[in-house]
């Protein structure tokens, strides 16, 4: 694998740090990565670009247009700037990496060493999703070499679609989440005061989240106290259930995260179950398993298999269920039961990391160079029969 990387992701680099982040940041230790995020729309006159580089030979990529700009302008002003940066950057035969189909709108035209199509979502599942969104993944489908999916539901859903599908569940970076199983000297201020036990989430507060579900287990268990970390996104923050025993404590820096979680006695995934989460594969259960808590999670798919299935995740569908598995959870504490489970979660998280999956990923795109390769010049020595 040569050259550099356009990545192009309806995420941005600072919301929130997840598998992007994890991929392209290890990707760029060896190439130049130029992550494109989604067009700004603001008081520009002028369509330009902003560039940042956030780590060594990683550079994330803003488009920013004039207030007003309809659909069509903004996909041609963005293929002009992707031009230029490709151009200014002196980018050449890149490997294009993409996170949404999509951007195929304004990169169609682009001639890469090689196109990956990592599909960490099922998209058109979300509350806006564009209508354009099936029509150019199909698109994607026809001119992507290798598709890499976030979990196995949704390669399931996908491997129909294309000859070299392959399936990479979330993972996770062990060494920073371990953090959390020592005593954190000076716990996060904001979270300091509020009483146990203490159940957590942290991740983004969008359609994914049963709130209905939270508010009436947080009813049945008054002096269970449930602290939910992240951003707000998609939806109005007053619909949020406002409890004495919920506390939003706003989106943290990856950083910070483990110190949030030493203090919690049980991470919670309160998923709701609906479109936007029937191919979700959390990176958040392999987090909380590598900080050493109980876990307990409504039946998202690939929560449930493998993890509910091998015992590692305690599974509730309502809030009967959910109240029942939080008590079960914060009993187990402190004994031989729990020292069991956690062993085998240990073996579970040790069998996996960004780091694999990144290597793995790496020597299927070599692979497909190399099959590039190959055909290329098997058809500069092959007379075509139409010429």
């Amino acid at each position: 694998m040569q050259g550099d990387v356009l990545c192009l992701s309806h995420l941005r680099w600072g919301f929130v740090y997840q598998r992007p982040n994890h991929l392209m940041s290890r990707c760029a230790q060896d190439h130049r990565v130029f992550f494109v995020e989604e067009p700004l729309h603001e008081a520009t006159a002028t369509p330009h670009l902003t560039l940042e580089q956030v780590k060594p030979n990683l550079h994330v990529v803003v488009p920013r247009l004039p207030h007003g700009t309809s659909s069509y302008e903004s996909e041609r002003l963005q293929r002009d700037l992707l031009d230029r940066l490709v151009r200014d950057a002196k980018v050449r035969s890149p490997l294009l990496w993409l996170y949404t189909p999509m951007a195929l709108g304004f990169a169609r035209h682009l001639r890469p060493s090689l196109t990956v199509y990592d599909c960490m979502d099922e998209l058109s599942g979300f509350h806006g999703a564009p209508p354009l969104l099936r029509e150019r993944e199909r698109e994607l489908f026809e001119v992507a070499d290798l598709v890499f999916t976030g979990g196995l539901s949704l390669y399931e859903a996908k491997r129909m679609h294309h000859p070299r599908v392959h399936a990479f569940p979330s993972s996770v970076d062990a060494a920073h989440f371990s953090k959390a199983r020592t005593r954190i000297t000076k716990e996060p201020a904001d979270q300091r005061s509020i009483p146990h036990p203490r159940l957590g989430f942290f991740g983004v507060i969008d359609e994914r989240m049963d709130l209905d579900l939270l508010e009436k287990t947080a009813r049945a268990r008054p002096a269970y106290h449930f602290v939910i970390v992240g951003p707000i996104a998609k939806i109005d923050p007053a619909c949020l259930p406002r409890l004495s025993n919920i506390h939003y404590l706003g989106p943290k820096k990856y950083d910070e995260l483990p110190a949030y979680l030493a203090g919690w006695d049980v991470a919670t995934m309160p998923f709701a179950l609906n479109e936007a989460t029937r191919y979700i594969s959390p990176t958040k259960t392999l987090e909380y398993l590598a900080a050493g808590k109980p876990v307990v999670s409504t039946p998202i798919h690939d929560v449930v298999r493998p993890y509910g299935e091998e015992g590692l995740v305690r599974i509730a569908r309502t809030a009967g269920e959910l109240v029942r598995e939080l008590d079960a959870a914060l009993a187990e504490r402190d004994t031989a039961a729990f020292a069991s489970r956690r062993a085998s979660c240990d073996a579970w998280v040790a069998r996996t990391s960004w780091d694999r999956t990144w290597t793995h990923m790496r020597s299927l795109i070599r692979e497909a160079l190399q099959r590039r390769g190959d055909d290329k010049t098997e058809t500069q020595e092959t007379p075509c029969s139409t010429i």
